[in-house]
């Protein structure tokens, strides 16, 4: 993605930069893994991959790392969407890798899923806890607010239990726990329920259940600057609004106190 970006790049730059961009380009072939000789070959060479760059996506959706994209691997069913286009022995990595120490898999990319160390999780730790105390005011409406009084009182949750207990519909329930899981106010994991056929399920559980001890003072600018650097360098528009939240002025200010450097215009990465 980034490299077709490249390829249509216009205007006039000078020659140390064209230099310095196409170097950071270079490493982040070899840092993200874009070529075939550098692909993932085991869990544990997954698990080092998430926690080394620190945002990594599940499929290469943006300029940010892909751990779909580092295996390198033929889908499951060539042609195929969704399911069918995970790496056809690789794709279990996806779901093991959540359960990993220092690992959470979180929806802060405007609802879809990410994979996030610990550093990354303490930089959103404040915007998540800030997410839930509006949802319990009630900023994101009445069943969202209600989702997180059940869960405060209940503890983390089945899906059809906080459905049962809420008397909430499905879609009610699934607009809800939507509005709440793309700010980390609430998460879910995974769950099999291996007396009922085995079947699958998510298990909700609010932030300050999943993170009980605040991380400190951090927040949007923290979590942009992690983002770059996973990806080593980034276009700026992109990069701006990878996440659930925006900031104006936000990026002007990371590079005027030297947190991001512009290679080229258009462009961010961390110095």
């Amino acid at each position: 993605m980034v490299a077709a970006i490249r390829d249509g790049r216009v205007g006039s730059i000078g020659p140390v930069v064209a230099a310095a961009l196409d170097e950071l380009l270079a490493r982040r072939d070899e840092a993200l893994r874009l070529r075939p000789e550098l692909a993932l070959d085991s869990l544990e060479d997954a698990e080092a991959f998430v926690l080394g760059r620190g945002v990594v996506t599940l499929t290469a959706s943006c300029s940010l790392p892909s751990l779909y994209g580092a295996c390198h691997e033929e889908p499951y069913k060539p042609g195929g969407k969704g399911f069918a286009s995970y790496p056809k022995t690789k794709w279990p990595w996806g779901f093991e890798l959540r359960a990993r120490p220092g690992i959470r898999w979180l929806r802060l990319l405007r609802g879809k899923g990410v994979f996030l160390g610990e550093a990354a999780v303490a930089a959103a730790d404040p915007l998540c806890r800030e997410a839930l105390a509006q949802a319990e005011a009630g900023a994101l409406g009445e069943e969202a607010a209600r989702v997180v009084a059940h869960l405060a009182a209940a503890g983390p949750s089945l899906l059809d239990e906080v459905k049962e207990e809420l008397g909430l519909s499905s879609r009610a329930l699934r607009q809800a726990r939507s509005k709440l899981e793309r700010v980390g106010a609430v998460t879910s994991s995974e769950v099999v329920l291996e007396g009922e056929g085995h079947r699958h399920t998510s298990e909700l559980r609010r932030w300050d259940q999943l993170e009980s001890v605040p991380a400190g003072a951090s927040g949007l600018s923290e979590l942009l600057v992690a983002g770059v650097r996973a990806a080593v360098v980034a276009p700026e528009r992109e990069a701006a609004r990878w996440f659930s939240w925006s900031e104006d002025g936000l990026v002007e200010e990371l590079v005027a106190q030297g947190r991001l450097i512009r290679p080229e215009a258009g462009w961010l990465a961390a110095p």
